[in-house]
């Protein structure tokens, strides 16, 4: 059996003691095993050609997402107006892609804010247990007995539908599951030999979380915020159909729903083409996660390192 002495083994030795070899070689048999699951990658595809027509459509649009014709009100679908008019005679196309934006950045940052808050809580609950454990795991259990659309219209009321609110009601209320995900690496994280042989060398804590451990703990994070994302892209179009969400004249995916509500006998379209960007958004974006969620399986990494 491997032994180790504390003034010699480094995380990296301390790894291939066990047999897995750290670095490269995991993410290039992760990325391997991606790339053969070809939903996610068609996933990716089409992602990336959503992320280029929000970012770059609405400034190559002749339209803007605001102005009003009404002498164009509920044109349908044509060479000028790709995707139709609204009851505004606003062009449906530039109002999505500019829409998406909005969205598809709320969605994002409010992931951030959730990932923050989930590996701070979970990370110290997981590193230090005991009465920490207990205090911070009972305080995560009591936010997830709360009904979380209860909340987030309560708070929506209470502080109304702004941007910067939007995304930290979503992120505040959305860390729990990833705490617990962070929790459970940890436990398992600081019983191996790199993270004893790190205190042994009298590494502070916060280093031996952010370096060694948290690192490590990194598969289970990534595929959290994926499917996170698409989780508050849902979450903000439900606010801003029920009208808590991003208030007009700023389009967003969930309040061009809204605003559809009266106009889908007369116009269709109106409603079609926004509840499909959310669809096909959201189907891309779990696809990714679980091609995500299959590459990064520790169990498969070490079963594949050691054939």
């Amino acid at each position: 059996m491997a032994t180790w002495t504390p003034a010699s083994t480094t995380p990296e030795t301390a790894l291939a003691e066990l047999g897995v070899h750290a670095g490269a070689g995991h993410w290039r048999l992760a990325l391997e095993r991606f790339v053969a699951h070809r939903l996610a990658v068609a996933s990716v595809a089409v992602l990336l050609l959503l992320v280029v027509l929000v970012l770059v459509g609405p400034g190559l649009s002749p339209y803007s997402p605001e102005h009003t014709n009404l002498n164009l009100r509920y044109e349908p679908p044509s060479s000028a107006h790709l995707m139709g008019t609204d009851s505004l005679g606003r062009d449906l196309l530039t109002r999505i892609m500019f829409g998406g934006r909005v969205s598809l950045t709320i969605g994002m940052l409010a992931m951030t804010v959730a990932i923050t808050l989930g590996v701070l809580v979970g990370g110290l609950a997981g590193f230090y247990g005991g009465v920490a454990d207990v205090v911070l795991m009972r305080f995560v259990d009591m936010m997830l007995s709360f009904p979380r659309l209860f909340l987030l219209i309560l708070f929506s009321v209470f502080f109304g539908g702004r941007f910067l609110t939007v995304v930290l009601l979503l992120g505040g209320l959305s860390w729990m599951g990833v705490s617990r995900l962070i929790r459970a690496s940890f436990l398992s994280l600081k019983e191996r030999q790199y993270v004893e042989a790190a205190r042994a060398l009298g590494v502070p804590d916060p280093q031996i979380m952010l370096r060694h451990m948290l690192p490590n703990a990194l598969a289970p994070i990534i595929v959290a915020a994926t499917l996170g994302i698409a989780t508050a892209i849902i979450a903000e179009s439900t606010l801003s159909f029920l009208g808590l969400g991003i208030q007009p004249p700023t389009p967003s995916w969930g309040n061009m729903l809204k605003d559809a509500q009266t106009d889908m006998v007369v116009a269709p379209w109106t409603a079609v083409f926004p509840g499909l960007a959310i669809f096909v958004t959201v189907v891309a974006i779990n696809f990714v996660g679980d091609g995500l969620r299959d590459a990064l399986d520790p169990q498969h990494v070490i079963r594949s390192t050691r054939r």
